[in-house]
């Protein structure tokens, strides 16, 4: 009797066991059909970290944005009009000058020497020419003398001639002593014509020796002024009204004809030189409307010149200014300045995400209705300005999005919750 109860407790010990792994297998079944359709966890970002903006329709203001400096309108480099050597310095950077003001004082012996001797040349040559005068003054003169001289022999004779012809003619004079008188008076009168002509070509050639000499005298003349304009220029002058900028010798040095010893410039005319990255520069135009900040004040103003060549990355665009300057407003002050491209009319834009360039499709991750959670959405963005960007696609008016830089959760990540 003992024997078939132990077989029927094993049977029932198999059934058991067969019935328990079958009841393991089906809840393994089915909780592996719970977790594949359960959504992967939403990852957690602090929601004082990101920036949320609202995406908004309407005119939207191009605009773009380049640091820079003031800089004067009139510049001017004061050169070293001769040679020497830098013996004082007069005014300091900063200081307001006339253009009589001198900055600098330099030295050159050999050009005080060269300087006294253009002084004796021209003493010479004048005492040359003086004397060349007297000399042919006085031949003149003689020559004057000796025509006087035969002019009254001439009218002597002449007179001698009518009184033996009256004479005559009453029988008091024979022919020859007639034919003597005449013959001698129209010797005189040929002698008497000579003498006239020799006093005119005598007076002209005067003039051309003199004139000869007056040359050479003025040669000398000028010489002696070049050399008294260049000690002269040995005080070195600002040349125009305005503030000493800069200086670019020091005492003791040489310098050499036109070597820059200084800078001037008008204060009162400043221009805003802006650089603005070559990749936002392309579309400024001589004549926009820009403004320049000061840190103490905004200037308004527009463009005049936008240089053809890129350096570092940036193009250079100068800005004329149109109004009072600001207090503290001088050459070389850091500004801000922000030109103006145009206006866009009935646009969705949004504030610049972080990584949004211009026409581009982006991810961006947009607010869902419980304010909690933002889903990754694809956008694509238009033209930009400073601060804002235009939306052509994948958002409305009214939608919030996060535009701070969330690159850092990965690709994959499509959903976030706010914390």
């Amino acid at each position: 009797m003992d024997v078939p109860r132990s077989k029927a407790i094993v049977r029932n010990k198999k059934i058991r066991q067969a019935v328990f792994i079958i009841l393991t297998l089906v809840a393994v079944g089915v909780v592996t059909v719970m977790l594949s359709r359960l959504k992967p966890a939403v990852q957690g970002v602090d929601r004082g970290t990101v920036i949320i903006d609202t995406v908004k329709r309407g005119e939207m203001l191009r605009q773009v944005r380049g640091l820079g400096t003031l800089v004067p309108e009139e510049i001017t480099w004061i050169p070293a009009m001769t040679s020497g050597r830098i013996d004082k310095r007069l005014v300091q950077p900063g200081t307001t000058v006339t253009a009589d003001t001198v900055i600098f004082e330099l030295s050159n012996p050999e050009l005080q020497q060269q300087l006294m001797e253009a002084e004796s040349q021209l003493r010479s040559a004048e005492a040359s020419y003086n004397n060349r005068r007297v000399e042919l003054e006085s031949q003149l003169l003689n020559q004057k003398a000796q025509a006087a001289t035969v002019e009254a022999d001439y009218q002597q004779a002449k007179l001698t001639d009518e009184a033996n012809g009256q004479l005559h003619k009453e029988g008091l004079v024979s022919e020859i002593v007639l034919k003597q008188s005449r013959t001698r008076a129209s010797e005189l009168a040929i002698r008497n014509d000579l003498e006239k002509k020799r006093i005119e070509m005598n007076s002209e050639a005067i003039k051309t020796q003199l004139a000869v000499s007056q040359a050479e005298l003025d040669q000398r003349r000028t010489f002696l002024e070049l050399r008294r304009k260049q000690v002269s220029d040995l005080k070195v002058r600002a040349g125009m009204n305005g503030v000493l900028q800069q200086l670019a010798v020091e005492v003791g040095q040489q310098v050499t004809p036109g070597t820059n010893l200084a800078r001037v410039s008008n204060p009162n005319k400043l221009k805003a030189a802006v650089r603005i990255p070559e990749t936002q520069a392309r579309d400024i135009q001589p004549g926009l409307r820009a403004s320049v900040d000061t840190r103490n004040g905004i200037i308004s103003g527009y463009v005049i010149r936008i240089d053809p060549a890129v350096q570092n990355g940036t193009v250079l665009v100068d800005i004329a200014l149109e109004g009072a300057m600001p207090k503290g407003a001088r050459p070389d002050l850091n500004v801000d300045g922000t030109i103006e491209l145009e206006r866009l009319d009935n646009v969705l834009f949004i504030q610049r995400p972080a990584l949004g360039q211009e026409k581009s499709t982006i991810k961006l991750f947009r607010l869902e209705i419980d304010g909690n959670h933002a889903e990754a959405v694809t956008v694509q963005l238009g033209r930009s300005s400073v601060t804002t960007i235009e939306l052509i696609s994948g958002l409305k008016a009214g939608d919030k999005v996060i535009v701070s830089d969330l690159t850092q959760l990965g690709d994959n990540i499509t959903r976030i919750r706010l914390n």
